[in-house]
């Protein structure tokens, strides 16, 4: 059985509870209680250090443990600064060093909703009458693991995000979360011939600010092989993949299950791709060279602009297509149907979540499902 973790805000949160008990009590916790909020349970979260760094502030560090997930933040340490403050808000949130900026919001710390209510919620149970602090969240880790995310192709930089809906850090990248996944598909492959998957939150929030019914959404995470697999053995006429470039394009070269850490031929593709196309040599090694795969969209992009030439559309449209050949080789390969398997069509998008793409067969599906 896999062991679940907890997510980022959650130890962010333990360490500014540890740093606030220190300068009401000076005294050092071993474990502090985080109201999860979502899930509504309490985690007792142990606290690695607490120092007084003044009479008016102190310092408390927590290390990520986010269970059996495959994720690059597990053992990271996650500082807490907490300072008395005497006017403003009772509790102002900063992000320090190795928190992400957000580029498309104004340079913002990527401190995000649920991160947001979280601290302000449980710090704000400890405060007496007119206390007011400011807390100021550390990743002294943050900036050298983020160039090994694709936060980058979502507007963040320099740093982690403080991310998540939940407190509760599921390991969607072991057989007991794609359980869980198959089950919801189960369900609703029961009631609709064609659905969405989504191998993210992202896709998901732009599937449904499309117009596509929620309940055909599915979330698949980097499980895209055996899900298909599923649907089609589930009698899924139709399956409309729908996903970030970076991570889709991994089908077109017949990588099924998406985890960074199992597999990443983007720059392959992509340059394969546009090799076929036509693109001229030092071009073609600019892309492959690219540190990511929006990087090298935006490199497609500055070249159109340039030339008037529409390589853009030309590389992503022979990748789609691939997308949706080798999905159905996939599934044909695993299936006991004969030809009357799943058909697949898919849609990509950039980190400002629009549609960079859709395959022939996605607009035809598209039409069906808006």
């Amino acid at each position: 059985m896999s062991r679940s973790g907890y997510t980022l805000p959650v130890f962010a949160c333990a360490a500014a509870i540890a740093a606030l008990h220190w300068l009401h009590d000076r005294k050092p916790l071993t474990l502090a209680s985080v109201d999860l909020i979502e899930p509504a349970q309490i985690a007792e979260i142990p606290i690695e250090q607490v120092a007084g760094l003044s009479e008016n502030t102190a310092l408390a560090i927590t290390r990520s443990d986010p269970g059996d997930n495959l994720d690059l933040t597990k053992d990271t340490p996650i500082w807490a600064l907490v300072e008395w403050r005497e006017e403003g808000e009772t509790v102002i949130i900063k992000g320090g060093e190795g928190i992400g900026r957000q580029m498309n919001a104004d340079d913002k710390p990527a401190i995000y909703a649920y991160a947001q209510r979280l601290l302000k919620e449980n710090l704000q149970r400890m405060l007496a009458p007119g206390e007011k602090i400011t807390v100021t969240i550390i990743l002294p880790e943050g900036r050298s693991l983020a160039v090994r995310t694709s936060n980058s192709a979502f507007g963040v930089v320099e740093g982690l995000s403080l991310l998540g809906t939940t407190g509760i850090s599921q390991p969607l990248s072991t057989p007991d979360q794609l359980a869980v996944f198959r089950a919801e598909l189960q369900n609703k492959a029961s009631r609709f011939e064609s659905l969405v998957f989504c191998i993210g939150e992202n896709g998901l929030d732009l599937a449904r600010k499309l117009g596509i019914n929620p309940e055909q959404l599915v979330k698949t995470a980097n499980w895209l092989g055996p899900m298909l697999v599923e649907a089609d053995v589930l009698g899924v006429k139709e399956i409309l993949l729908f996903g970030y470039h970076g991570k889709l394009m991994k089908l077109a070269g017949g990588i099924f299950h998406t985890h960074h850490y199992l597999a990443d031929g983007r720059r392959e593709i992509l340059a394969a791709h546009c090799a076929i196309a036509g693109l001229k040599s030092p071009d073609i090694q600019a892309i492959f060279n690219s540190p990511t795969a929006e990087a090298a969209l935006i490199y497609l992009k500055s070249l159109d602009a340039a030339t008037g030439s529409d390589w853009v559309n030309q590389v992503y449209s022979a990748i789609a297509e691939t997308i949706d050949v080798r999905s159905q080789e996939y599934i044909q390969s695993h299936s006991e149907r004969g030809t009357e398997v799943t058909v697949c069509g898919s849609i990509l998008f950039d980190r400002d979540r629009k549609i960079i793409v859709k395959s022939k067969t996605a607009g035809l599906l598209m039409g069906k499902l808006c």
